[in-house]
């Protein structure tokens, strides 16, 4: 009996032995993942639990702080919502400072917002962005206008994690992760809790992330997920089961409002969903036993919408967690151990290094893009990946404004690497409407307004041709229609036919005195041929005809009736890299153009003018300053027809004079303007951000190039209060000029 003994013990010890040389050989990907089982197999195994907060999430981040300064091991992750991506971003690698890095300097606003920066955008959705202002993206589809799904789509949030676990986007079971993981949705088709542990870290997160009517659900392994916290919260069963012997959870879910505060819909709809959240925490709760610890950030009331609290809320993460400090110690390794178990963290997020890219491969779903997405990324076959060029091929694509969603996976093929992409089609397309406003009234009896509408067909051609018709109304009515066409996939050239009929008043004037008031009605049409250049400038040359007649609208009806037929050409340069046309920031604006006129086409008459604007912003902080130029001549002796003089006066074009009281065949205007963001750094007033500011203003009209000079210049500034809401910036605003004129403004619409 004792030999059998014997036999059968060192049988046991070689089949062990066996066995983990067969799992560090043929599966050492997972035994890293547990670093630190291999410094001390007798310690306990730590779980973590991280609940959903939105904002009041980022406390998680705290308590991973004063855990790493413990040295307390993580050997499993389970997370909901915000949990998810903190817990997601740990399991990837990265350490508690470098989240807090990465939160903490995130301009949450633009994460929430689904197009990219301006500078990112196409030329061409620039050029719309000049004159249609109303930020809401609306859709039209057989007679009825649709909505997103979603106020937010997610894509900048969606790159900006993709960009952030690179480096183990090859592993697609989460237990291979740097640490395990496992993150939380809501089956929104079923209600069931849907828990995530395999495929792509990225989409895991950003469903779980996904608040129904916030952000637009995530579609993953045929379900549509969103928010976690709608089944479980706080998921302590799912971390119990990876295998852990303590936890340590971190509830930062939502309070509930007392009474007083239960006065409006908002409140009282969000307090619902908090006790329906909340009941399911505390059966979660309940389970816990007295190995495991609890740790309830001091948040108060704070907001899951407001990621202004991020600093605060990391801060109230280190102090609860400080607060159970002994509780955590008893689990900590010594120095040695924890050393071990970080360095084998580091090494599995940074091995292996960036992959050689074999194929690209365009995902089930994505086939009508399938040959623009080629074109745009074969580029990165047999190169070694370069994420941030990669990311701005991403960037560049969705910023044509036609997609909800364009997403990319490293995906690995029998030992070779490639990129799987997705595109889907805005879900609210491939029709949409924009709309536009201005009003402006000089609380003198004195208002002028126009709305307008633009209705784009995109997608005409393959190569990505639009179709764009635009409705106005109000002081200038019009009806204009265009079709732009790309001369090939990625081509830069373009071909644009157009035709617009406009009705507009123009006013006769003696100084800051009305004399008369004419109506203009004009029908143009003609062609343009382009070239864009990136995503910064454009060249333009196109031909146009001209017809119509003015009309004594209001002043002696004896004045007779105008007509007019114009041929001409015209040649522009245009180049933007402006951050915002409503309030600028940082970057530059600037335009040069010919047009020119002659007899010898049909036209009544000849000539040509040059026309020229020029803006530069830039900032410190809430601090902006703008200089902007602008200035325009007639190369013509003899000039008396009235659409061919430039006006002056109004907001920012001599803000103390009346709009267009001057006018003149040759002008020109130098402005400094200067304001700050005032309230929250965040929000402003009311919620929209919110300027304070003023202007000073040099320039005038002449009626010969000669008149020109310093001396002549009409010095103008203004006062003013500006507020960038979602249909246009306003401004209330008050301007005076060194004549003693002055003028008071409430202004809706364009300004730069």
């Amino acid at each position: 009996m004792n030999a059998a003994r014997v036999v059968w013990s060192r049988l046991g010890i070689l089949i062990l032995i066996i066995t983990t040389l067969g799992l560090s050989i043929g599966g050492n990907a997972r035994a890293q993942t547990v670093p630190a089982d291999d410094a001390s197999s007798s310690r306990p195994r730590v779980g973590l639990v991280l609940s959903g907060g939105g904002a009041r999430g980022a406390a998680h981040i705290g308590v991973l702080k004063v855990l790493e300064e413990l040295r307390v091991p993580i050997d499993a992750i389970a997370g909901t919502s915000m949990g998810a991506v903190v817990g997601g971003l740990y399991a990837s690698g990265l350490s508690a400072r470098e989240i807090e890095s990465v939160m903490t300097s995130v301009n949450w606003q633009e994460a929430f917002r689904d197009r990219p920066p301006r500078k990112d955008i196409t030329f061409r959705r620039k050029q719309e962005d000049q004159n249609f202002l109303v930020k809401f993206p609306l859709g039209l589809r057989g007679g009825r206008f649709l909505l997103p799904r979603g106020l937010i789509q997610g894509q900048t949030l969606s790159q900006m994690l993709r960009r952030l676990t690179l480096p183990v986007a090859h592993i697609d079971d989460f237990d291979d992760l740097p640490t395990p993981f496992r993150a939380l949705a809501t089956d929104l088709a079923t209600g069931e809790a849907v828990v995530i542990g395999e495929g792509d870290l990225t989409s895991a997160m950003r469903a779980s992330l996904s608040a129904p009517g916030v952000f637009a659900p995530v579609e993953r392994d045929g379900r549509i997920l969103v928010d976690g916290g709608i089944a479980a919260n706080l998921p302590v069963d799912v971390a119990r089961s990876m295998g852990v012997d303590v936890l340590i959870v971190v509830d930062v879910g939502f309070p509930l409002q007392p009474r007083e505060k239960l006065n409006s819909v908002p409140v009282i709809s969000n307090q619902m969903l908090a006790i329906l959240i909340r009941r399911e925490s505390e059966r979660q709760r309940a389970s816990l036993t007295d190995r495991d610890v609890i740790i309830d950030p001091p948040l108060g009331d704070a907001s899951s919408f407001d990621f202004s609290i991020v600093q605060r809320a990391i801060d109230a993460g280190e102090q609860a967690a400080l607060g159970v400090r002994d509780r955590l110690a008893s689990l900590a390794l010594d120095p040695v151990e924890h050393e071990r178990y970080v360095a084998l963290r580091a090494e599995r997020r940074r091995n292996p290094p960036a992959p050689r890219i074999d194929f690209v491969r365009v995902q089930s779903g994505s086939e009508r893009y399938e040959k623009q997405l080629r074109e745009r990324f074969s580029s990165f076959i047999g190169k070694e990946l370069d994420a941030e060029q990669l990311t701005r091929n991403v960037t560049d694509f969705y910023g044509e404004g036609t997609l909800e969603a364009l997403d990319y996976q490293v995906v690995e093929e029998d030992g070779r690497y490639g990129l799987a992409l997705t595109a889907r089609r805005n879900s609210w397309g491939p029709n949409y409407v924009r709309f536009g406003l201005n009003l402006q009234d000089d609380f003198q009896g004195n208002s002028r307004y126009n709305a307008a509408t633009r209705f784009i067909l995109s997608e005409i051609t393959k190569p990505g041709g639009e179709w764009v018709w635009d409705l106005q109304v109000g002081e200038t009515s019009r009806i204009a229609t265009e079709i732009y066409l790309p001369l090939g996939v990625g081509s830069p050239w373009f071909v644009m036919p157009h035709a617009e009929t406009r009705r507009r008043n123009v006013s006769l004037l003696d100084g800051q005195h009305s004399l008369a008031e004419y109506r203009v009605r004009s029908t143009n049409y003609g062609i343009d041929f382009g070239r864009v250049f990136g995503n910064w400038g454009e060249i333009r040359v196109g031909v146009l005809r001209e017809e119509g007649s003015s009309r004594v609208r209001v002043g002696d009806p004896s004045l007779p009736v105008t007509h007019f037929d114009a041929r001409e050409f015209f040649v522009r340069l245009s180049y933007d890299e402006l951050d915002d046309v409503n309030f600028p920031r940082y970057g530059q604006l600037a335009t040069l153009e010919w047009r020119g006129e002659s007899t010898t086409l049909g036209s009544d008459r000849s000539s040509d003018r040059l026309i020229f604007d020029w803006l530069a912003a830039r900032s410190w902080g809430r601090n902006t300053a703008v200089f902007w130029t602008s200035a325009g001549t007639s190369l013509d002796d003899d000039v008396t027809d009235v659409r061919t003089l430039f006006p002056l006066g109004g907001f920012f074009n001599l803000s103390g004079l009346r709009p267009d009281s001057l006018t003149g065949p040759h002008f020109g205007i130098a402005r400094l303007l200067a304001y700050r963001q005032i309230g929250r750094a965040g929000p402003g007033f009311l919620d929209v951000p919110t300027y304070l500011g003023f202007s000073y203003e040099m320039g005038n009209v002449w009626e010969r190039r000669s008149d020109a000079s310093f001396g002549s210049l009409r010095n103008n500034a203004s006062l003013f209060l500006g507020l960038d809401t979602l249909i246009g910036p306003v401004y209330v605003a008050a301007g005076f000029e060194e004549g003693g004129e002055e003028a008071f403004y409430l202004f809706l619409g364009r300004t730069f």
